[in-house]
């Protein structure tokens, strides 16, 4: 066999199939190391996925930002193509950092349109609350008004009250203003028996009549004063004037009028409003007065049309309005 023959035989073994696969290892290796070379994203791909999915995940970005996340996802997609068919290169990192910016602008979108809600919605219940404030501030007012309304209406139903008991009880008492306050004067002897303190029977009705005048004055102090002529010592005068001060008091309190504003003094015959000289004088002299003191809305002023048709102004000293008894 000559040279030539035996490198003929040497070539065709080697190029027989069966020996073929035994060259592929050696072949496939570099395409093997650039395919594994070429999965590795690059780190602005890796950041664009990052947030696209935390921005996808914010419901407040899919609910107000919406447009905005759809052209983050469609320029990811771009960018993943991108490396897909070209690798690492440029354009994708490009591609891919543009898609980062646009999924965070998404989130900043949604983050301004939901303060932008909240500041209206607090816009909103300020408003409303205002509205609410001014609605309860007007329905005080009304209520005040009403509740002014009617304590006028009673304060003047009052007044007319106390006016006809006034009125009625001036038949049969003297009624005069003071600087100490309205005075009511009946006489001694209308009241008592001589030297007595016991009420008579006559006396009820008189005494009916200036409870129920003395009942509408409300919320005054009354003071109920005994007074004697000069007849007698000064301690049995002084003695007999407190005690038909006091009989007149229960009488008083037992017909309705406030105990707790209702006093009894006993003068004796330290104030005569008459000289003692004279029957007539000490008639005058022996009488119960009873003082309704002025109130302090009207700073000692009593209103007019409310003392009553037959009330006189006091003379300091006269016995004006008192009807004169005989003593018994």
């Amino acid at each position: 066999m000559t040279k030539t023959n035996e490198r003929t035989l040497k070539e065709n073994a080697m190029n027989s199939p069966r020996n073929l696969w035994k060259l592929l290892p050696l072949t496939a290796l570099p395409l093997f190391a650039l395919g594994c070379s070429s999965t590795q994203p690059p780190r602005e791909l890796i950041d664009a996925r990052a947030a696209y999915a935390r921005a996808q995940a914010d419901a407040r970005v899919t609910s107000l930002a919406p447009t905005q996340l759809h052209v983050a996802k469609t320029t990811l997609d771009t960018a993943e193509r991108h490396f897909r068919d070209e690798g690492d290169e440029p354009e994708t990192r490009d591609l891919a950092y543009i898609a980062e910016r646009r999924a965070r602008y998404a989130e900043v979108q949604a983050g301004l349109l939901t303060a932008q809600r909240q500041k209206a919605e607090a816009v909103t219940e300020s408003q409303r609350r205002l509205a609410m404030s001014a609605q309860q501030s007007q329905s005080d007012l009304r209520q005040t008004k009403s509740q002014l309304d009617q304590e006028k209406a009673r304060r003047q139903q009052a007044e007319l009250r106390a006016k006809e008991a006034m009125d009625s009880l001036a038949r049969i008492a003297a009624i005069k203003q003071e600087d100490r306050g309205m005075v009511i004067t009946l006489s001694g002897s209308v009241l008592f028996a001589s030297g007595k303190w016991t009420l008579l029977p006559s006396a009820s009705s008189r005494l009916e009549e200036v409870a129920r005048a003395l009942k509408e004055q409300e919320g005054r102090n009354i003071t109920i004063e005994g007074h004697t002529d000069s007849v007698g010592n000064d301690a049995s005068n002084m003695t007999l004037s407190q005690k038909r001060a006091d009989s007149v008091r229960e009488f008083l309190v037992s017909r309705g009028v406030p105990a707790d504003r209702v006093r009894s003094v006993g003068v004796g015959e330290g104030r005569p409003v008459a000289d003692n000289q004279s029957t007539e004088g000490r008639a005058n002299n022996r009488r119960v007065e009873i003082i309704i003191e002025a109130s302090r809305e009207t700073g000692g002023n009593q209103p007019a049309g409310t003392l009553g048709s037959g009330i006189q102004p006091s003379s300091t000293g006269s016995g004006s309005g008192t009807t004169t008894q005989p003593n018994r």
